[in-house]
């Protein structure tokens, strides 16, 4: 890999080989996390080269991915996605200055094809052909759909309650897929056992370090974005940890190889039915389980999988951490609709939920300058997507019952 140093365990300092299939430590079996060479990548890439690139993908950023030269780039367009100024959002919030980046466009319709596209290119280099993870919903459909592209097998694990939009994806994709009478602990537990039986390539991210090294992708697009000049705050919500730390690593990545100057702060927001990082951050203690009582099915995880990057990414980051209501999520929900014409589904919306209440309760200043990120479609969970907008105005083909009805709005 051509700027990749090696593979650091973030729990003991062990420094192995980052070959295409390494998952945790295999000293302490802690979390590993990519090293790379920033004077080399300083060497070889500038700004003005990268807005000469007519690769308006995630693939645009390949010097900062643990890549090799021959690698095939996977077929879905994944990445670049949408970034606005959201002025009518921030006026309403009360906030100086507000960017939506909306991720529920990719391919998938969620911020995780990032992650699995990764995983495509990574079960290639290590010559497998079946790929397998555990979901509450997303992580499954973009794994379906990124390996049906690539004529990669999938095998995927979701716990009973996954919302059947994103099980219906799963199924058009050609997936394997195995639903868990049990909450997304026992999922996990499963298909990890799973894995290990059949030697299927791992794509919880939780495991596999490469997958977080795709999901930072979406930090290094919203620097760029922002024509590298950042924001005080990035807002997103969470669940296993992975995206938040994801995040945490792209922005440091660019920063070490001098692309900004500064590192912006982040907002973790959790639900609060399941808030266990937040909530290990708000009491100064270990993180502990919680129930998964949120409709925000996609970070409803009560024992998060990757806990120790996204503790470390918001302390590092001098970020706050904000719980919001269901209601709150629907109202985001709302709010992001009407004001942007962005459709987000509940965790989607959760980023901008925190960022009205982190204003409402003072957490942040209103000077200051956010970026939300909506992570998945409001497509994926339609259900919950009425409770947020209400029902339509339903009348026979009458125009007295229409003037009527509208007297009544």
């Amino acid at each position: 890999m051509q700027n990749v140093i090696s593979a650091v365990c973030i729990q003991c300092g062990a420094e192995i080989e980052a070959t295409p299939n390494i998952t945790t430590c295999p000293k302490c079996g802690g979390i590993m996390d990519i090293k790379y060479d920033y004077q080399k990548i300083k060497r070889k890439l500038t700004k003005e080269m990268l807005s000469d690139r007519k690769i308006n993908t995630m693939w645009r950023y390949m010097e900062f991915l643990p890549v090799t030269g021959e690698s095939k780039v996977p077929k879905l367009r994944v990445g670049w996605t949408p970034f606005y100024e959201a002025s009518r959002l921030a006026e309403y919030i009360g906030i100086k200055k507000l960017y939506v980046k909306d991720d529920g466009v990719n391919p998938t319709a969620s911020l995780k094809d990032r992650a699995s596209a990764m995983a495509v290119v990574k079960a290639e280099e290590a010559g497998m052909d079946t790929i397998a993870c555990s979901s509450t919903g997303n992580a499954a459909s973009s794994l379906a759909g990124n390996a049906a592209a690539a004529g990669f097998t999938s095998y995927i694990f979701v716990p009973e309650r996954a919302p059947k939009g994103k099980v219906a994806q799963l199924m058009v994709f050609g997936a394997h897929v195995i639903s868990v009478k049990g909450n997304y602990e026992e999922t996990f537990r499963l298909s990890a056992e799973a894995i290990d039986h059949w030697g299927w390539y791992n794509r919880n991210a939780a495991i596999n370090p490469y997958l977080m090294e795709g999901k930072k992708t979406v930090a290094l697009e919203i620097a760029e974005q922002l024509n590298w000049k950042m924001t005080d705050y990035v807002a997103i919500s969470v669940g296993d940890g992975c995206t938040i730390g994801g995040v945490w690593k792209g922005f440091k990545d660019l920063y070490e190889a001098g692309f900004i100057d500064r590192l912006p702060r982040l907002i973790s927001v959790q639900a609060e039915g399941c808030c266990p990082l937040n909530r290990a951050i708000a009491e100064g203690k270990e993180w502990y389980p919680m129930e998964e009582n949120t409709i925000a099915d996609s970070i409803a995880v009560g024992v998060p999988r990757n806990p120790d990057k996204a503790l470390w990414a918001i302390r590092e980051s001098n970020g706050v951490v904000v719980n919001v209501s269901d209601e709150e999520i629907l109202a985001a929900m709302r709010l992001l609709g009407r004001t942007c014409g962005v459709f987000a589904e509940p965790a989607g919306a959760t980023g901008t939920a925190g960022v009205k209440k982190a204003v409402e309760t003072g957490l942040i200043k209103k000077d200051a300058s956010v970026v939300s990120v909506v992570t998945g479609s409001g497509l994926k969970d339609v259900a919950n997507a009425m409770k947020a907008a209400g029902e339509p105005v339903a009348i026979k083909p009458d125009m007295s019952l229409l003037l009527e009805a509208f007297e009544r709005i």
